[in-house]
């Protein structure tokens, strides 16, 4: 999309903007941090300035990759590298209920339903907390969701916090799995997200997340919500030059405070519609700034995140496949590191289960399209020619026997690849159908994880801790209650293959 020439325009715009324009830091401890480490305000003393050689320092600073572990301390994957992980997507408010096929406020127990499901989607990578709660405090929420991840699932987790305090309850949560708070900055088991405001502004709410994720060790990503034709330009080099001021910006903070820290380069870019006056992320603008500023990503060494493979529809349509496939075939093109959408409709705003179980068909697909490819050495393509005149076929051939396993996806019950006889004969079912079948399937298939007894009151005490007016967090509804281990430690020790 862009040639070297365009790359080193958009980069040195970016500084420009940073060095001559700045930032508005508007948490007073982070700027008060910065200022002792040598930035400096500009003339009318209102933002923070970033030199170009300090932006350079710190994208030399920031690493390449990095490792997440799961609950238990294991290596769980490595992002960077061109290593692409589809996640469920972030921030919805309600959820498309698959059984009555209404939208509608989220509960604790849609939310355990949700993680359930994901810990057993082989193409969905780790998890999110992808959706609120109705029936939970909002200034405890954010710690409400990553502790219903901790006890239904090992996975990693995409998240973050709702309020300026909200880091520290939600990592001493993340600690009660780990040796220390020191393990946990070694062995981090979740990635959240920072959010500048726009206008290249990071509000006071980010700034003291950022602070705390730095002092926990918890790895960020970087997210802009650019808005193409509203707070940024509607052409692609230019929104892509503001898009990248924004995410160096947040990079420059972390690394002159913590060198080395862990950062995605990402973001969650819009087009604004002149007709309806909304903002699609599924846009095709939107689509080409989300490659474009993944390729900057890609060419300055950082590991990348996008809001792709979801859909602003609103349900599993025609529509929503086109955009979801589409914009994950993109991403995996791409090399995006993290790719946050399954699961999300209706412009981020609702999650759908059965959208999740759809996406996780169309995530392998995408996966397979871009493994590496490798010879099978044992036969040329000029024996399998003769071999083909030979038999007229080659279904039975050596090469076809041990290779297909691997070189044919065959796609779960969710897509029909049926001929039409066989389709009638199995009861004609349409997307809907198999994609509601296939859920309550793999619903029915989930393990619960066992889970320490002294570690799940904590984790409920560090929760009530935040609470307000309710006495008592919602009940997670029994029939879906973790089994708990009688004979276990609070701590477990770390095991040696992650030494």
């Amino acid at each position: 999309m862009f040639d070297s020439a365009q790359i080193d325009a958009i980069l040195a715009q970016a500084k420009r903007i940073l060095a001559e324009i700045g930032v508005d830091v508007k948490g007073e401890l982070l700027k008060q941090r910065l200022l002792a480490n040598g930035l400096q305000m500009d003339s009318a003393g209102e933002r923070l300035i970033f030199p170009a050689d300090l932006v350079d320092w710190a994208i030399g600073q920031s690493p390449s990759s990095f490792k997440l572990y799961d609950r238990h301390g294991q290596l769980f994957t490595e992002l960077g590298g061109g290593r692409v992980h589809f996640v469920p997507g972030s921030s919805a408010l309600r959820v498309l209920d698959h059984r009555s096929n209404e939208t509608r406020p989220a509960s604790t127990a849609d939310f355990i339903e949700f993680v359930r499901l994901a810990d057993g989607l082989e193409h969905i990578a780790y998890l999110a907390t992808a959706f609120s709660t109705h029936d939970i405090e909002p200034q405890v929420s954010d710690v409400w969701r990553l502790y219903l991840c901790l006890l239904n699932s090992p996975k990693p987790v995409v998240s973050g916090a709702f309020t300026e305090h909200g880091v520290p309850r939600m990592a001493e949560m993340m600690a009660l799995f780990r040796h220390d708070k020191e393990d946990l900055g070694e062995h981090p088991m979740s990635i959240f997200t920072i959010t500048p405001s726009g206008s290249f502004r990071y509000g006071e709410d980010s700034c003291q997340n950022l602070l705390d994720c730095l002092d926990w060790g918890i790895p960020i990503e970087l997210v802009p919500v650019t808005l193409m034709g509203l707070i940024a330009p509607i052409t692609l080099m230019e929104a892509t030059a503001f898009h990248t001021a924004d995410v160096l910006a947040g990079l420059t903070m972390i690394q002159c405070l913590k060198p080395g820290h862990p950062v995605l380069f990402g973001g969650a870019p819009a087009a604004f519609h002149m007709g309806d006056a909304t903002s699609p992320m599924m846009a095709i603008e939107a689509l080409r700034l989300d490659v474009g500023y993944a390729i900057v990503a890609r060419n300055i060494g950082l590991p990348s995140q996008a809001y792709m493979a979801l859909s602003d529809a609103k349900s599993l349509d025609a529509q929503a496949g086109a955009e979801t496939f589409g914009s994950a075939m993109l991403a995996a093109l791409a090399g995006i590191s993290s790719v946050s959408g399954p699961g999300l409709l209706d412009f981020v705003r609702v999650f759908s289960l059965a959208k999740l179980v759809f996406d996780n068909e169309i995530c392998g697909q995408v996966l397979h399209f871009v493994r590496e490819q490798s010879s099978s050495g044992a036969h040329s393509a000029v024996e399998l020619a003769h071999a083909l005149l030979e038999d007229d076929h080659l279904l039975t051939h050596p090469h076809t026997l041990t290779r297909w396993p691997h070189e044919l996806y065959l796609p779960g019950p969710v897509y029909d690849r049926k001929n039409r006889n066989t389709w009638r004969k199995s009861g004609s079912r349409d997307l809907q159908q198999r994609v509601l079948a296939e859920l309550c399937e793999r619903l029915c298939k989930y393990q619960p994880i066992e889970t320490d007894s002294r570690i799940n009151l904590e984790m409920q005490k560090i929760v009530r801790s935040g609470l307000v007016y309710m006495n008592e967090p919602p009940d997670v509804p029994k029939q879906m209650a973790t089994r708990q281990r009688s004979k276990s430690v609070l701590r477990r020790p770390r095991p040696k293959s992650t030494e």
